[in-house]
Parts: structure tokens; C-alpha cells; sequence
């Protein structure tokens, strides 16, 4: 039967045991990082969607644009942390943020499709990584 080996770059193994009991800290600033450019990029494209290529004038009030936001770190049911980045709820009409942009983004009848999520996401995907590789790196370096 045939053996392999294969050890971790001591620089690697090094680095992750100074992290210690501030990887929760750490994890948190990288994932915050990644999701403030995904955030900004979806931004752009709400922008860029709301009120351009209609049939009639735009009733935009700017409540859609400005409930954007990312969520703090969360924990799953599975310990995995992650962030979200969505529409809060908080609109003087009383319609759901979620479901105009729901409509947005794939349209209605009768209203095409804008979509601006999940172009932000492909397009923002490889500075998102960057950036949190970076956050990761700088953070490391620090401790």
C-alpha cells in the first residue's frame, strides 16, 4: 500500500496559531470587509435600475435605495458566520422592500426585469475575495 505526506507551509501553520481566540474577531472584519463591496457594488446597480428605461416617469421616493444595508455577523444553525446584505423593512407606505425589489429585479407583468443583485454579486465576487483576503492578511499581521 502506498504512503503519502503532506504538511501545511510553516508560514501558513504559524500564522493561524497566532490567531488563537481572536479568530471570532478576525472572521468578523474580513466578512464585514467582503460585504461592504458587495454592497456598494449592488448599490451602484440599484441606482443605475430605479427609474431608468420606463414607460411612464419614475415614482421613485429613494426609501428602496436608502433601506439597503448589510446585516451584522450572524452565526447559522450550523456555526457557519455569515453576513447579509438586503432591504430593511422601514417604509412610509407600508410596501414590503423585499418585494419591490423582488419585482426589480425580475420583473412583472408588464414591467421587464432590472436585475441588480445578482449582477452586483458576479461582478463584485473577485474584489470581494480581495478584499477579505487582505482584511484577513493585515489583521493576521497585526495580532
Amino acid at each position: 500500500m502506498a504512503k503519502a505526506e503532506i504538511s501545511m507551509p510553516d508560514d501558513f501553520l504559524d500564522r493561524l496559531s497566532r490567531l488563537g481566540e481572536k479568530i471570532d474577531d478576525v472572521s468578523e472584519k474580513v466578512l464585514i470587509a467582503g460585504g461592504e463591496v458587495i454592497e456598494a457594488q449592488m448599490r451602484d446597480n440599484l441606482k443605475t435600475s430605479i427609474g431608468h428605461n420606463t414607460k411612464h416617469e419614475s415614482r421613485s421616493t429613494g426609501q428602496l435605495l436608502s433601506a439597503l444595508g448589510k446585516s451584522s455577523v450572524l452565526v447559522d444553525d450550523n456555526g457557519n458566520s455569515n453576513i447579509k446584505i438586503g432591504f430593511s423593512e422601514h417604509r412610509t407606505d407600508g410596501v414590503s422592500n423585499a418585494m419591490l425589489a423582488n419585482i426589480l429585479e425580475y420583473g412583472k407583468h408588464g414591467q421587464a426585469a432590472k436585475p441588480f443583485m445578482k449582477p452586483a454579486v458576479k461582478s463584485a465576487k473577485k474584489a470581494c475575495e480581495q478584499t477579505m483576503i487582505s482584511t484577513f492578511e493585515s489583521e493576521v499581521d497585526k495580532i
